[in-house]
């Protein structure tokens, strides 16, 4: 269940007559508990509950029914309980069916209020859905609750109105949608002279059959557009005639609307009964934008960015120089008129806004700072000189666009209000600018310059029509003489495997010019490459949430390279972290944030994340392409190893059409004597086989023993098939390959022993999963192997210095580890090594093995279990580590980025030394 589900079950259970036996697992039910799980807390056995009328969950909550009356003394109780503390319950929860109470035993947070206002706070016991909860959140359960409201009126409405729903008059849909969320706001906050008036009076002039409800509403919108001395003109009913004039676009232009159902009139009713004073277009505009895509609807109340999420982009960008201008300034009158003006001349530019998270979050902060500059300076009431101007944006589809400049307005108000008071917003805020600065099209396609100019000129736009925005329209006029644009956003990722034709030709028109290997970027490049281009036509910086993935592997050489010629550098950045949503135990993308610009300072910040979510910074001279401190160092595929490692190779490829694999059971059927297997068949191993203990063979046949092997019927049957199978294919090379059917491509095999490293494993481990396997076995191309190399390589591999340097140079495939030889291994940077040296890392290398022989018969998988891992095996791998990282600085690393910065160091040396052998 998302957040909008649980909002929804939890508002149908409040509005239920309360039943004291069964409220327990009504509620836990509504948050998510299967029936299997509800069932068997109904039994004596599972429910440890020792407080009367309880049932407990063990580690999730205590909940006690109670005598009307009794909800303080049965919470203290459910405080007191023995079983409430051995069973690490999160929550108590104790409710009359009048009353309700509720304590988080964490952080000691409480609700109390009335048995009927419980599903306000709904957002206060998300975490019991698995859902991980931020502040911002469980105080705006309104915005998850009003989703769900018009998610509902929304599917009502094109139920009854199919033509609505067509491709074609789906904007006008979704124009509709963007009026009522203006009117149930403007009711609410004294913008429309009367709280709850535009409700009230749909109720009161619409028939209870909706038979004219559209009618009435269509006039109510048509005297927002109409100016005051115009009404005597437009045959308004009286009724609609207090209403006052809205302008901006909003009302402009049809006032057609849907047909309604008795349901759908309902629900709009409902929807205007919330209190929408408490509408917050931080979050709000993210989940609304689902409710108008058909295809994330089913997602609903999963977007959500929250608010310090978007902080990690904007502070470090501009916001942190801001409030440290602030403190500089102090009391000085002349310090803070300058910081005053110079905001004033700030523009926040997000060419990817969805529905305008991001410049919403940047204009309330901007808002902050200068309340307190023209506190500091006395002059608490002036109008604010941030524009809602200064913050642009770009957005592919029509609706998001809308709640952006919708979400922009509603937060002008609120700073207006919070600052200046409500008396003065209303008489500022109406009627609304007809300026526009949301444009709706292909960020990726549009000059960002017509969008947010270097200078005085303004956007194109149309100028009577904001909530429309086609691109052939006349200019509109924004001075922003000199002043800085910042760039940010979350643009969409999208690997390249999973871009439609038409965004690869997106990426195609931005890098085809300038690099051969553009179509193994993901989709978000495109955003950098822009903004490093237009950095280079005005006085900006940008900063993008992003996969981490470019920042890794094989895209860093193919993107980097092209931003650092534009003068760009990167001027701070977050390092690999979950951006999650609201889904019920969902884990999150795995994203980065990478700041960029061409006058980047000498002062760059480095961000990590900890397991306990806080952010640290490293202050840095440089950061490169890998997001680690140190200069732009690219690492390129080496066909070699660039120190004295062994050489590493794949593993064989059968291009066989499964006939030379063997599974147990097909060995068995081959009925093979002991000499025989011993000649055609060989134990194979890929990196399932080695890691999770799977047994597989494959038929392993010299040219010396074919005609021997031939004689047998099953194995003659097998070379057959794959000689056909070869012939048969459109590659030419496997076409090559039908004259030895019996072969794989490769016929690889260490004469005494190889050491295997599977090509992709998991990221949950601290080692990589590197092994030994015998001269009677060999290695598929799922793996890779070094054939008869010393043992001192498989210690550098199953060290955490590897692992670190491979995380970072080679990528990863979704959030595993994916090896390359070329990238990982043959750039992988090694002091010259000692006999000494060499012989440490042998000894430690053989204490890993013995160490997990000792677990036998335990998989890769079971050993490697970081909850589990053997203590044993545990010891010899920091054994190993010690010896290793004594080569490098004498000592052991003190982190990760310790161990990075050592390494690109080195790399950058031994890249050097080797140009210049070559040169000599």
């Amino acid at each position: 269940m998302n957040a909008v589900e649980i909002e929804e079950a939890v508002s149908e259970l409040a509005s239920q007559p309360f039943d004291a036996r069964e409220f327990p697992f009504a509620f836990l039910a509504a948050f998510g508990n299967k029936e299997t799980t509800i069932k068997r807390l109904r039994t004596a056995s599972a429910n440890a509950s020792d407080v009367p009328g309880g049932v407990l969950q063990k580690s999730n909550i205590h909940i006690a029914v109670c005598s009307e009356g009794m909800v303080g003394e049965t919470l203290v109780a459910l405080r007191g309980s023995p079983k409430t503390a051995s069973n690490k319950v999160k929550f108590i929860l104790a409710t009359d069916g009048v009353s309700f109470e509720a304590e988080d035993l964490a952080s000691g947070e409480t609700v109390a209020c009335d048995y009927a206002k419980f599903p306000d706070h709904f957002g206060f016991f998300l975490s019991l859905a698995g859902i991980t909860t931020v502040k911002q959140i469980r105080e705006s359960s309104f915005d998850i609750r009003a989703t769900g409201r018009l998610n509902k009126l929304y599917v009502e409405l094109l139920k009854d109105n199919p033509v609505w729903a067509t491709a074609a008059r789906r904007p006008d849909m979704n124009h509709f949608m963007a009026r009522l969320i203006f009117c149930f706001f403007a009711e609410d906050t004294d913008i429309f002279n009367g709280e709850g008036v535009f409700t009230a009076t749909i109720d009161q002039m619409s028939e209870r059959d909706s038979s004219n409800t559209h009618e009435v509403i269509s006039a109510l919108f048509r005297a927002m557009n109409t100016r005051r001395e115009d009404r005597a003109k437009a045959d308004l009913p009286r009724w609609a005639n207090g209403f006052p004039y809205v302008n901006g676009g909003l009302f402009s232009g049809s006032t057609e609307v849907p047909r309604f159902s008795r349901i759908a009139r309902s629900y709009l009713l409902h929807i205007g009964g919330l209190n929408w004073k408490l509408i917050n277009p931080d979050i709000f505009g993210s989940m609304i934008q689902a409710v108008a895509d058909d295809d994330e609807r089913g997602a609903l109340g999963m977007h959500y960015t929250s608010v310090p999420n978007i902080l990690k982009v904007l502070n470090p960008l501009f916001l942190d120089d801001l409030r440290a201008k602030l403190e500089e300034a102090g009391t000085n009158a002349r310090m803070l008129l300058n910081l005053r003006k110079r905001m004033s001349n700030i523009r926040v530019f997000d060419p990817a806004c969805g529905s305008g998270n991001f410049l919403v979050i940047a204009y309330k902060q901007m808002r902050e700072i200068e309340a307190e500059i023209n506190k500091r300076r006395g002059e608490p009431d002036r109008r604010s000189e941030i524009s809602l101007k200064s913050f642009r944006g770009i957005e592919l589809r029509d609706f998001p666009a809308e709640i952006a400049r919708l979400a922009l307005i509603i937060a002008e108000y609120q700073c207006d209000v919070l600052y200046r008071g409500q008396k003065e917003a209303l008489l500022e805020f109406l009627p609304l600018d007809a300026e526009n600065w949301i444009v709706c099209g292909n960020a990726l396609r549009l000059d960002w310059l017509s969008v947010c100019p270097s200078t005085g000129t303004g956007v194109k736009l149309h100028a009577d029509d904001l909530f429309h925005t086609p691109l052939d329209q006349p200019q509109i006029d924004f001075e922003n003489e000199g002043g800085e644009t910042y760039v940010c956003g979350n643009p969409p990722y999208l690997g390249s495997t999973w871009q439609s034709q038409e965004q690869k030709s997106d990426l195609g028109a931005i890098f085809e010019r300038r690099t051969k290997s553009w179509k193994s970027l993901d989709y978000v490049a495109g955003w950098f490459m822009k903004a490093a281009d237009y950095g280079t036509h005005t006085n900006a910086a940008a900063a993008f949430v992003s996969t981490n993935s470019i920042c890794q592997g094989q895209q860093v050489p193919i993107l980097w390279p092209l931003i650092f010629e534009t003068g760009h550098e990167i001027t701070f950045a977050h390092t690999s972290f979950k951006w999650a949503n609201l889904a019920s135990h969902n884990a999150g993308v795995t994203v980065a944030i990478v700041g960029i610009s061409s006058h980047a300072g000498s002062d760059r910040r480095l961000f990590s994340t900890t397991n306990d979510s806080k952010a640290i910074a490293v202050e840095a001279n440089y950061i490169n392409a890998y997001l680690v401190a140190g200069p732009n160092v690219i690492v390129d595929k080496c066909s070699k190893p660039i120190g004295e490692l062994a050489p590493m190779d794949f593993g064989n490829k059968p291009v066989d059409g499964g006939n030379l694999l063997l599974s147990s059971s097909e060995l068995g059927e081959l009925d093979l004597t002991p000499d025989q297997r011993n000649r055609f068949v060989r134990r194979i191993y890929g990196s399932a086989e080695f890691i999770r203990g799977l047994e597989r063979h494959c038929l392993w046949i010299e040219d010396e023993h074919l005609a021997e092997a031939q004689q047998l019927s099953e194995i003659r049957q097998r070379i057959e098939n794959v000689q056909a199978m070869r012939l048969a294919s459109r590659d030419t090379s496997a076409n090559e390959m039908a004259s030895r059917p019996h072969q794989f491509r490769e016929m690889y095999a260490g004469s005494e022993h190889t050491i295997i490293l599977p090509g992709v494993s998991s990221e949950a481990r601290e080692y990589l999963p590197v092994g030994l396997i015998d001269n009677r076995s060999t290695v598929s191309n799922l793996a890779f192997a070094l054939y008869d190399a010393p043992l001192w390589n498989l210690g550098i591999i199953a060290s955490r210095l590897h692992l670190v340097w491979i995380a970072i140079v080679c990528g990863k495939l979704e959030t595993r580890y994916r090896y390359s030889n070329t990238l990982g291994w043959n750039t992988f940077p090694v002091p010259p090594l000692t006999e000494n040296n060499k012989a440490d890392l042998t000894r430690c290398a053989e204490d890993i093995l013995l160490a997990r022989e000792a677990h036998f018969p335990a998989t890769i998988a079971d050993l490697y279990d970081p909850a589990t891992m053997p203590a044993n095996l545990r010891a010899a791998h920091e054994r190993n580590d010690e010896a290793l990282e004594r080569i490098y600085i004498g000592r052991r690393f003190r982190n990760d980025t310790e161990r990075l910065e050592k390494l690109f160091e080195l790399y950058t040396k031994m890249v050097g030394s080797r140009a210049k052998r070559g040169k000599a």
